[in-house]
């Protein structure tokens, strides 16, 4: 199948074609058409299968073919969780919009709001926004939405995540009735669900893979480590294996700092990302590791989604989150377009309860692995022993029995354990 077979205008076969793309993937082979019919859509696919042209190539083409969009009006809305993922969902629409006569913006909090308020006034065709910001426009009357078409939430479970679901409700409540909606995202667990129940009309269902899966493309391990030894032992990874580009998620802002600091400290170039970097650290720092000016990236989960490198060769958790799904998300920046990844965590033994519900959530259990040199003195036990759910797992607070039984399991593991010397 080929893009022109879904009758998309030519212009937009022409952005594809400049940007080199000559097969859709499988979320485009079934989102595309049914985006282009004027359905309700609910999609989850894994990152990096090409959700957002799903909907940004049917979404510009309905779009090419009415009215302009009046002064301070919208005529579709991308919502999005993070200021990083907006602004990656409009560089799309730019790319994939470049010969068609549309407007587009991109619109997020920690920037001035007056040069978002003056690119409204002339009227939108597609807005990108995160709820906040969005919200900030409509009530100094900047944004009017009277026009709107079509309402894209991406990435609606991160939303919900971090807190935005208030915001959402009352966007929902100001917008027109009669609108397509469409949802997109890597995954759909049961709130999600439940807000899509009351938003969609109807909706065509689409699961290109397994709910809550991990990509196949991507290869992961755990390396047991003492907490205290993570620093050391990702500098020792890096100067041994001779990664290049390398995206590390740390679980604080503080952490991340504190990390980059020691790499730093290492002669390891490092930039980090979180969400007390103003908007143009952010950017700076993302544009750097794309260039392969910096060699290391730490950020938080805030990065998780809005981080867009082909080929991006390695992922490291260097905290496992707390919520698993958010595992998913980390080292779906890798082996993203069919190309192939590492997914690498170091795991501490207080952190058994997080790995044991990742591994719940993926459906497998993690290959273990330990480094010469930094073999842990508390082993992680076995997470086969454990019976968590995935949801939302809090620090385990052992007693002192049950600390005793995981040092004893953790010892006679160990007495098994050949030492693996420099890594993987």
């Amino acid at each position: 199948m080929s893009f022109a077979s879904f009758g998309l205008a030519a212009p937009l076969l022409q952005a594809i074609d400049e940007a080199g793309y000559t097969t859709p993937t499988p979320i485009q082979i079934k989102a595309i058409p049914a985006v282009l019919s004027g359905k309700d859509v609910m999609a989850a696919a894994q990152t990096g299968t090409g959700k957002t042209a799903a909907f940004v190539l049917p979404l510009l083409h309905r779009l090419a073919g009415g009215p302009k969009a009046k002064a301070n009006h919208i005529r579709a809305l991308v919502l999005t969780p993070t200021r990083e993922l907006a602004i990656q969902v409009e560089q799309s629409v730019v790319a994939y919009g470049r010969h068609l006569s549309l407007k587009s913006a991109v619109v997020f909090g920690g920037v001035k709001i007056n040069p978002q308020m003056m690119q409204m006034r002339s009227g939108v065709d597609v807005l990108v926004a995160t709820p906040g910001r969005l919200l900030d426009l409509f009530r100094q009357n900047a944004v009017r939405f009277s026009q709107l078409e079509a309402l894209v939430l991406d990435e609606a479970d991160r939303m919900l995540d971090m807190g935005f679901i208030n915001d959402i409700r009352t966007i929902l409540a100001l917008l027109p009735p009669k609108r397509q909606n469409l949802l997109f995202s890597a995954t759909f667990p049961d709130d999600i669900r439940t807000l899509a129940a009351g938003l969609l009309r109807n909706p065509l269902l689409i699961d290109i893979s397994p709910r809550n899966g991990a990509a196949k493309s991507v290869k992961q391990w755990v390396y047991e480590v003492d907490k205290s030894k993570k620093p050391a032992l990702l500098s020792s990874l890096l100067r041994n294996k001779g990664w290049q580009q390398v995206l590390v998620f740390t679980r604080t802002k503080n952490g991340a700092d504190s990390l980059a600091r020691k790499l730093g400290g290492d002669s390891i170039s490092t930039s980090v990302i979180h969400g007390d970097k103003s908007q143009s650290e952010r950017s700076r720092a993302l544009a750097d590791f794309k260039a392969g000016k910096v060699r290391v990236l730490v950020a938080t989960d805030i990065a998780a989604r809005g981080i867009d490198i082909s080929e991006l060769p390695q992922v490291i958790n260097f905290d496992l989150p707390k919520v698993a799904e958010d595992y998913i998300h980390r080292i779906g920046r890798t082996g993203r377009a069919g190309s192939e990844g590492e997914g690498i965590s170091l795991v501490s033994a207080d952190e058994v309860q997080l790995l044991a519900a990742i591994e719940t959530l993926i459906g497998q259990t993690l290959v273990r692995e330990v480094v010469y040199g930094f073999i842990p003195t508390h082993s992680v036990p076995l997470t086969r022993q454990l019976k968590v759910r995935p949801k939302r797992p809090k620090k385990p607070k052992p007693t002192a029995a049950q600390g005793e039984r995981q040092k004893t399991d953790g010892e006679q593991k160990k007495q098994g354990r050949k030492p693996h010397r420099g890594g993987k």
